[in-house]
């Protein structure tokens, strides 16, 4: 029996973990779970099912009214941003499902304990890479991505010779497209939140959902491919850079993505949309699920459509490349950036095309510091907020005030 804590179990991903674990009710077993404590009918529910030994608050004030409604289920109640980072080393796997920054603690938590990291929480890697990287080389410390794409081509390298030098030539990343596949810039000016959050593919939540609608999901996928597989010191490592890490637009997401070796021939990962597939795989690695999450109907599909994403259209992914090649704490800025950004939009004080003009003015404004430990990068992202509310407060002064 592997048992598992659950770090953001309110969520997409987190729900979805829980129908992967009873699907094998006899194989995983949930022991802890953590969620901000801010709407607590949901973690109360999960309490009541699961009957996890750890529940983690990490809202401090929810901390009260959690140990009053949680007091009759015998769970051992954690608090803050320690309590949360504390389901890392509570379990054989930790299942990073936190949406945002906010998730770099449990996985430098996971990671340092020596544990297995299924990580959903792909901000922590692109905004903490040089600390997150050191934590990896933790004996016994292993990090398997939940994003579809990065599980697909984790399950594509298997098809490398490790005996060998890296024969992989290309790594191929796949979107929707999202929402606003096809629009232009002009078109794009106008749109409402109610549109950016229609995905046509994928049911995850609203700040990833945004990050879709703008081709920033998969910018910081790209530094998190690189993050993950580029380095070649790294256990998973193939020695390429961003030039060698491509992204290509593929509305119907069958194709999570690619893996492109030297001899010509690409592998590639193919299911039906289902997050529970990648997510079974991170917890049963190196072996599979015995539950089949997304298996294709081949008499049904019709065609698998690719095509070159609009760079014009979506920015955002033009400067997530950016920020990865400058490296450092770059990525740390256009995430914080963005996470503002997109907030802002979600409260309707920005429009969908100030999202990318917000990360754009912020990343200009740089300031090149080094990332030594996690403090730099906590600092990094505190400083990269602070210049993106004040770009959005500048940008929404009345042109007489400027």
């Amino acid at each position: 029996m592997t048992t598992v804590s659950l770090a953001g179990s309110t969520g997409s991903i987190g729900t979805q973990t829980i129908d992967v674990v009873a699907a094998e009710p006899e194989r995983w077993e949930i022991v802890a779970i953590g969620a901000s404590g801010r709407n607590l009918d949901p973690l109360v529910d999960q309490v009541r099912t699961l009957r996890p030994a750890v529940v983690a608050i990490s809202d401090e004030t929810c901390y009260p009214e959690a140990q009053e409604r949680l007091s009759g289920y015998g769970v051992e109640i954690r608090s803050g941003t320690d309590g949360l980072a504390s389901l890392g080393e509570a379990a054989d796997v930790c299942v990073n499902g936190v949406v945002g920054f906010a998730g770099l603690e449990v996985t430098l938590a996971t990671l340092n304990a020596g544990k297995r990291l299924a990580l959903a929480n792909k901000e922590s890697l692109i905004a903490g890479g040089p600390v997150v990287q050191r934590a990896r080389r933790t004996p016994g410390a292993e990090l398997v991505p939940v994003d579809s794409e990065h599980g697909a081509i984790h399950q594509c390298l298997r098809s490398r010779d490790e005996s060998g030098p890296s024969r992989v030539a290309a790594l191929v990343l796949t979107a929707s497209g999202g929402p606003f596949r096809g629009r232009s810039a002009t078109e794009l000016a106008s749109v409402t939140i109610e549109d950016a959050l229609a995905h046509p593919t994928w049911s995850m939540g609203p700040k990833i959902t945004i990050d879709s609608s703008t081709l920033m999901n998969k910018g910081l996928e790209v530094i998190e491919a690189h993050e993950l597989f580029g380095a070649p010191a790294g256990p998973d490592g193939v020695g390429i850079g961003f030039d060698e890490i491509d992204v290509v637009v593929h509305p119907q997401s069958v194709v999570h993505s690619m893996v492109t070796y030297t001899d010509g021939s690409t592998i590639a990962q193919l299911s039906m949309p289902d997050m529970r597939l990648p997510i079974g795989y991170a917890l049963a690695w190196p072996d599979r699920g015995a539950a089949a999450f997304g298996a294709i109907d081949w008499r049904t599909l019709s065609r698998l459509d690719f095509e070159p994403p609009d760079l014009e259209a979506f920015p955002c992914l033009s400067l997530a490349y950016q920020a990865g090649r400058h490296g450092g704490l770059a990525p740390a800025w256009l995430n914080a950036a963005n996470e503002q950004a997109v907030e802002a939009f979600l409260n309707a004080q920005i429009s969908w095309v100030d999202i990318a003009a917000v990360c754009a003015a912020v990343l200009d404004r740089f300031d090149d510091a080094a990332a030594n430990d996690v403090q730099d990068v906590i600092e990094a992202d505190r400083k990269a907020r602070a210049v993106a509310r004040s770009v959005m407060s500048d940008s929404a002064r009345p042109q007489d005030d400027r």
